[in-house]
């Protein structure tokens, strides 16, 4: 293990972990932690090529709100079937790294959308957003997010109306603005499990002119997990539910998406890599009575158009 840091902790610091392995050995170490119930939530991790033209070497990055300790070390390197690769740990001061963030984050058009942070111009020939790069997920640069917006254009495309919007894991508040543009009398909630979101949303939305309130045409948020806040239920049942998430909160909320979808009506998921990962969330919303409108692979990355089947 190496430590960039003199032992000393910092006021709102943010600790990156990192370990370089082969593709295979990091999917199947993002597998492993989907399976641990008792995971730490403050330890979050993700996956990731290191450059295209090396697909095959991948690292596996963790973010800690304060300096990781050999807990942390263990929770990470046990994720590895075999011998764990070194773990390095670096203390990333906030400002720093959003400093930093900000000049890597480049503009990025997915279908019909525009997403860059401020010191870019827009795109008048798109629908474009504004999102600073911000710890909450979900400025469009992630593959996950990028295919989302493609997959709600080609949704608004095929015809699909959407009056009751729900947008589970929201981040930054972009695939419920996205939606809210492609159908701009709907009634949207988002909602997320960080309460840090609720400012970034707030922020967010101020930004790039979207109206928050409970009424059609503009997007609520609440901090909630899945579907359990009063507002989510009450504003049921929708026709689109919106979940960039984890494989494993898909699958445990493949139910309470059903009960809370009109019949035909259509869940857009992602956060989920193709294979085995994909499979078993196919297979969980298939029981709960899916199937499947249209798919889009970005990277290793499946984003699924599933449609519930009508009578159910």
């Amino acid at each position: 293990m190496s430590v960039e840091s003199d032992g000393t902790r910092e006021a709102g610091a943010t600790w990156k972990l990192t370990a370089h392995a082969g593709k295979r050995a990091v999917q199947q170490a993002l597998l492993a932690q989907d399976e641990i119930d008792e995971w730490d939530p403050e330890l979050v991790i993700a996956g990731r090529e290191l450059a295209e033209d090396r697909p095959e070497d991948w690292v596996l990055e963790a973010w800690y709100p304060r300096e990781p300790g050999p807990q942390q070390e263990a929770a990470l390197a046990g994720l590895f079937a075999g011998p764990a690769p070194e773990i390095a740990i670096e203390r990333l001061p906030d400002e720093d790294w959003l400093t930093l963030s900000q000049q890597n984050v480049r503009p990025i058009r997915a279908g019909r959308f525009h997403v860059h942070t401020p010191e870019f111009p827009a795109d008048p020939g798109a629908i474009d957003f504004t999102i600073p790069a911000s710890q909450a997920f979900g400025t469009g640069q992630h593959r996950t997010t990028a295919g989302c917006l493609e997959m709600l254009g080609e949704m608004k495309a095929r015809g699909l109306l959407a009056r009751r919007i729900a947008d589970v894991g929201t981040g930054t508040g972009l695939l419920g603005f996205a939606a809210l543009r492609l159908w701009p009398r709907a009634h949207v909630v988002a909602s997320d499990v960080d309460e840090v979101c609720a400012d970034v949303v707030a922020e967010n939305a101020a930004l790039n002119g979207i109206a928050l309130g409970p009424r059609p045409g503009e997007m609520a948020f609440v901090v909630a997990e899945g579907m359990d806040h009063d507002l989510l239920r009450v504003s049921a049942p929708y026709n689109l539910v919106i979940a960039n998430i984890l494989a494993g909160p898909l699958i445990a909320l493949a139910p309470d998406f059903a009960r809370h979808t009109t019949p035909g009506g259509s869940v857009l998921l992602a956060g989920l890599l193709a294979g085995e990962q994909e499979a078993a969330v196919r297979r969980a919303y298939r029981r709960a009575g899916f199937h499947l409108g249209a798919r889009a692979q970005r990277g290793d990355w499946a984003i699924l158009w599933l449609r519930k089947r009508r009578g159910r």
